[in-house]
């Protein structure tokens, strides 16, 4: 493989290249072989051959590209490697340069900042001494600056002096004695009698007016509340109110009452009487029509189950379920089942699906035939698929049995050269499985068929273990399927066994899928 790389390096970088190179081979490779004749002898098939051989060589160097990626990658890892040893050295020993120059000045024992501190703070340190300097004694400058403005002899303590008579306080006893006595005088003069024009004397006046005035009106006031308020009087508001409430209670007696025919709880009545009869009929007539509908509906399904109207049914179900999955994987799938094929008069292959051009083998065939009948044997099934592949030009062939008429001892999921044999049941969504993994696995085959290349070799392999595995599991669930549908005390047992297995079919089919999404990107990127 290395010698094939060396060599097609070489000979891409070489600048003399001829302009053409005669080659003759003999090919044994039995699918190369089916490949190839395909094609008529002559220009069509050289040209077929001449496109795969190009093919190859791109893979070839693809795969070279990948080994150059993988050195590339590991130098690259063995740099980072040495940088971040580097880096981590370099980081310790600056680590270690800033805890030692923290330490010699921030060290609480013998740290230059914690000596310094010591100095200042001690009884007879610098900071001790200044303070002594400033604030104690007789002659400090705090002392010598407070006799000056607060002392006996200061501007300040003179103006607060009471035997100053020009003082501060002289002055201010002065002028709150001088306001004390004006106030005392106005308020004496408001509140005399003697005063005509005083506050009180006003107010007397004012009271003594207005008194009688008062006391009468307020007793006229009264005496015409108590005239509304009694049932005395006919036009007062107790008695108007008394009246008004008889006549409400008279009224909403008459119109809840069901003797009154006027009333609306009787007109209620009726109406509801009338609503109620029109949906009992109503109601009937639906229940008759339901009756009518559900009878012909089972005597149309009895007399599909009996004819062969419900294959044509099984069949259009497989044709719409293998519909929607193609659509998903972006190919074609087309139902054929009415239509001739390559053979004259021969209607054999219900759907044809044909590989996307996305895909890694676009224009690639698969041929499908669903059956619902119980003459037919694995056998019968085998010939009719090979018939429906050449029918239909298809290089690979699913057989669809309905789980209704399967042979009893048949497998969910087989394969037989180019042919998978399936069985499904349409009304059980559990066993869509089968057929998923039956498209899946044929969309897989037919990739290996058309590109089959040593740079290919391994994810075909793991496509042929999934494709293995697939087998193995779908007939562990018939059987356990079987199993559990007998025997009732071991039913959990077999049903976890049963998820177990269906769980790991789901993850194959994923694993065949993702590897077919690898080998297509592969196929492009060398395209």
């Amino acid at each position: 493989m290395s010698d094939t790389l060396e060599q097609t390096r070489s000979t891409r970088t070489t600048d003399d290249l001829p302009f053409s190179i005669p080659l003759e081979l003999t090919v044994n490779d039995r699918d190369t072989i089916r490949a190839l004749v395909k094609y008529s002898e002559g220009s069509t098939r050289d040209d077929f051959a001449l496109e795969a051989l190009k093919i190859g060589v791109l893979a070839l160097r693809h795969a070279a590209g990948t080994i150059d990626a993988d050195l590339v990658q590991r130098q690259m890892n063995q740099m980072l490697e040495t940088l971040n040893g580097q880096l981590t050295k370099h980081s310790e020993l600056a680590h270690e340069r800033l805890s030692g120059s923290l330490k010699e000045y921030f060290d609480p024992e013998d740290g230059r900042f914690s000596q310094r501190v010591k100095r200042l703070t001690a009884d007879d340190g610098d900071l001790s001494q200044l303070l002594m300097g400033l604030l104690d004694g007789e002659d400090s400058r705090l002392a010598k600056t407070l006799l000056a403005h607060v002392g006996e002899n200061s501007p300040l303590m003179k103006q607060l002096s009471p035997d100053q008579s020009q003082g501060l306080l002289a002055v201010l006893k002065a002028n709150v004695e001088g306001q004390l006595t004006q106030q005392r005088e106005r308020i004496l003069r408001e509140f005399s009698l003697d005063n005509p024009e005083g506050a009180l004397h006003r107010l007397v006046s004012e009271i003594t007016g207005k008194h009688g005035d008062f006391t009468k009106s307020m007793q006229t006031k009264l005496d015409e509340v108590v005239k509304e308020f009694s049932l005395d009087e006919e036009n007062s508001a107790l008695s108007r109110l008394v009246g008004n409430v008889d006549e409400a209670q008279k009224k909403i007696t008459q119109e809840f009452s069901l003797d009154n025919k006027q009333s609306a709880l009787h007109k209620l009545k009726e109406e509801l009487t009338t609503i109620l009869s029109a949906h009992v009929a109503t109601n009937a007539e639906f229940q008759e029509e339901v009756k009518v509908a559900l009878a012909k509906l089972v005597t149309k399904r009895e007399a599909e189950v009996k004819g062969t109207q419900h294959g044509l049914v099984f069949e259009d179900a497989v044709c719409e379920f293998i519909g929607r999955q193609a659509q998903h994987a972006g190919d074609i799938a087309v139902p054929s089942g009415h239509t001739t094929g390559m053979i004259k008069n021969c209607k054999v292959g219900d759907c044809v699906i044909e590989l996307g051009p996305d895909s890694a083998a676009p224009g690639a065939k698969i041929a499908v035939e669903a059956k619902q009948d119980a003459s037919y044997t694995l056998a019968r099934a085998r010939e009719e698929i090979e018939i429906a592949r050449k029918n239909r030009e298809a290089g690979w062939g699913v057989f669809v049995f309905s789980k209704r008429t399967a042979p009893a001892e048949l497998e969910p999921f087989q394969r037989y050269g180019n042919d998978l044999v399936l069985v499904w049941d349409a009304e059980d969504p559990s066993t869509d499985v089968y057929l998923k993994a039956g498209i899946v696995t044929a969309r897989a085959l037919c990739f290996r068929t058309e590109r089959q290349t040593e740079a290919q070799q391994a994810d075909f392999e793991a496509i042929d273990r999934a494709i293995l595995e697939i087998e193995k599991r779908a007939g562990n669930l018939d059987a356990i399927g079987k199993s559990a549908e007998t025997i009732q005390s071991s039913s959990e047992k077999i049903l976890d066994r049963v998820r177990i297995d269906r769980k790991e079919l789901d993850r194959q089919v994923d694993i065949l899928r993702e590897k077919m999404s690898e080998l297509k990107e592969i196929i492009g990127s060398t395209n």
